[in-house]
């Protein structure tokens, strides 16, 4: 379990493929906190510490989690969004986030006004999932609020702090991004459409 809040970035230091898995090598200041069987979000992703070395750590995708993630686009030099686990008991300063991802999405627009900037996302909305005005959206790990809603898009604004310290600065109109959208709103969602 997350809260969508981006503790630092890593770099991507290896990439290597076995079968259908992805072995993904972070270079971070976090590796020396870090264990072997942790869960560590890279962009939204959960997933698990195989290896520890001193300034960096190693997970494994495996080939379902690539076909559903921007994970499968990464290259040797990328900075991922990282945040480990949540601690009970302490603030959720973002909102619940599960780390798994439900779909991607593709950046149509971006737009700077007055020190912020807004994001425009488009996803394929036949899969089932909805956004809603002041809901809560995360995209690449990061929590963030829904400004506009459409069928199948949503805007975001973010503020000059989640610029810098996100990957949200790399971002280019066609950049592919991790989308989980909000548990609760899931589960009211499913069930409603039993009750159809």
């Amino acid at each position: 379990m997350f809260t969508g809040i981006i503790e630092t970035l890593g770099k991507v230091k290896q990439l290597e493929n076995e079968g259908g898995n992805l072995h993904i090598t972070v270079q971070t200041n976090l590796a020396s906190e870090l264990k072997i069987d942790q869960s560590v979000a890279h962009n939204g992703v959960c997933l698990t510490v195989v290896s520890l070395e001193e300034d960096s750590y190693t997970v494994t995708a495996i080939e379902e989690t690539l076909q559903k993630t921007n994970l499968d686009e990464l290259k040797e030099g990328d900075m991922v969004n990282l945040e480990r686990a949540m601690i009970m008991g302490s603030r959720l300063d973002g909102h619940i986030v599960q780390g798994h991802v439900d779909q991607t999405a593709t950046c149509t627009q971006i737009n700077e006004k007055d020190g912020s900037w807004f994001f425009t996302f488009e996803y394929d909305a036949a899969i089932g999932n909805t956004t809603i005005e002041k809901g809560s959206i995360t995209i690449d790990g990061t929590s963030l609020t829904v400004v506009d809603s459409g069928s199948n898009t949503f805007s975001v604004a973010i503020i000059p702090y989640t610029y810098d310290h996100t990957r949200f600065n790399t971002y280019q109109v066609g950049t592919t991004v991790n989308l989980e959208f909000d548990v609760i709103g899931k589960y009211v969602a499913k069930l409603l459409s039993l009750r159809v």
